[in-house]
């Protein structure tokens, strides 16, 4: 037998790749994705072929992180329950697709991953995998092996295993779209995050005591320029993840609700997605009518929850990804933005071609709207409210 593991180099897949090599007797092949964490990938090759692995691969998908996923997040101001813009999230179909194709490619005959049974991560990855591979068995070793933590580093030193046996406190995931920050004291929702949990957002009494304003420019819907330079979409959101977080701006700290059913306690640090998706926003106002927006709205909700929900390859996705294309089309403009000491906001937006009409709208002489059309407008518009107040009357 011979099984494909999404492998992170962390605890969890490095143990996985001693126990699925003995419990199924295969040979593992490991494949980790690279999707802009701050790892070390040749030491996580290392560290899989001293674990067991016949054969690792190791993935450079960042451009196609930013181009293919992240572009249509910013389109569709993902945020689950309006807080968390969808940075694991996003990266896992992502992963497992990778996965799945070596897979393919080696003839394996199983797929596996490192997540748990009572997370999002498990329907992420069995989803993609099913979709992408779908003759191929699942393996999660998490959800079998009902292993505390204290037993993985027992199993790992017992089978000499390069890990190291410190034990974090915190539960973390880190792509080019955020970092989320689990366990330890954080379970208590009524704890504050301590310092140290952070690694992108600087404490306020640390940053600048000057506020700093920039552009970012649009062209259909997507983030190309900041301060009129050109960007490829991995370089400017790592631009604006160091310079929000250098003004302390970009966390996210909620309770979140979990597909399982299950509430959990989630911390964010998102400056870049949190930046590019409030500016988006405010310069779709500047170009759909209000109708559009109201059901440009609601499409954006869905296509969140799918994604958050482990279907990025469900057809309704790709469905909803036509409309929310169609709707960006010649969205093209700037967003002028301000950092301080936490806080971001928007001071000016200019458009190509927007609905925004400065001669319709301003109250000078040189104004074309003639205004004697309102008083008929303002009659039917409330003819059927009138009639219901009349009704009561009789």
């Amino acid at each position: 037998m011979k099984v494909a593991l999404a492998y992170s180099g962390g605890l969890d897949t490095t143990v996985m790749i001693k126990w699925i090599s003995q419990r199924y007797n295969a040979e593992v092949v490991t494949v980790t994705v690279d999707v802009g964490q701050d790892e070390d990938f040749a030491e996580i090759e290392e560290k899989a072929y001293k674990s067991g692995a016949v054969k690792h691969y190791s993935i450079d998908a960042k451009k196609k992180f930013a181009d293919e996923f992240l572009s249509r997040a910013i389109k569709a101001n993902a945020m689950y329950e309006r807080s968390y813009p969808l940075s694991s999230a996003l990266s896992r179909p992502l992963i497992a697709e990778e996965t799945a194709k070596v897979a393919l490619k080696e003839g394996c005959d199983a797929v596996a991953h490192g997540c748990t049974g009572k997370g999002n991560d498990q329907l992420r990855f069995d989803a993609t995998f099913a979709a992408v591979a779908p003759g191929l068995k699942i393996i999660a070793p998490v959800r079998e092996w009902n292993m505390s933590r204290d037993e993985e580093i027992e199993y790992a030193l017992e089978h000499n295993l390069p890990v190291n046996p410190v034990k974090s406190r915190f539960s973390i995931d880190e792509n080019l779209w955020g970092r989320s920050i689990e366990a330890a004291e954080l379970e208590d929702p009524w704890t504050e995050p301590p310092t140290e949990a952070f690694k992108l957002v600087k404490p306020l009494d640390q940053t600048p005591d000057k506020p700093e304003e920039f552009t970012i420019g649009f062209r259909n819907g997507v983030p190309e320029y900041i301060n009129g330079e050109r960007k490829d979409l991995v370089s400017l959101v790592r631009m604006l993840n160091v310079l929000g977080g250098m003004h302390g701006y970009g966390l996210v700290d909620h309770v979140e609700d979990r597909v399982v059913g299950l509430k959990s306690r989630e911390v964010y640090e998102v400056p870049a997605a949190l930046i590019l998706i409030n500016a988006h926003m405010d310069l779709e106002k500047m170009f759909l009518g209000r109708r559009f927006q109201a059901f440009k709205q609601q499409v954006d909700s869905l296509w969140a929850d799918l994604v958050y929900s482990g279907l990025w390859m469900d057809p309704l996705r790709k469905a909803l990804d036509a409309f929310i294309d169609e709707s960006q089309k010649g969205l093209d403009g700037e967003v002028r933005l301000r950092l301080y000491k936490g806080s971001l906001r928007i001071v000016g937006r200019r458009g190509e071609k927007p609905l925004y009409s400065p001669k319709y709208i301003t109250y000078a002489r040189e104004s074309v709207f003639d205004q004697r059309a309102g008083e008929g407008f303002s009659k039917l518009w409330s003819l059927e409210t009138r009639l219901s107040s009349l009704r009561e009357k009789e």
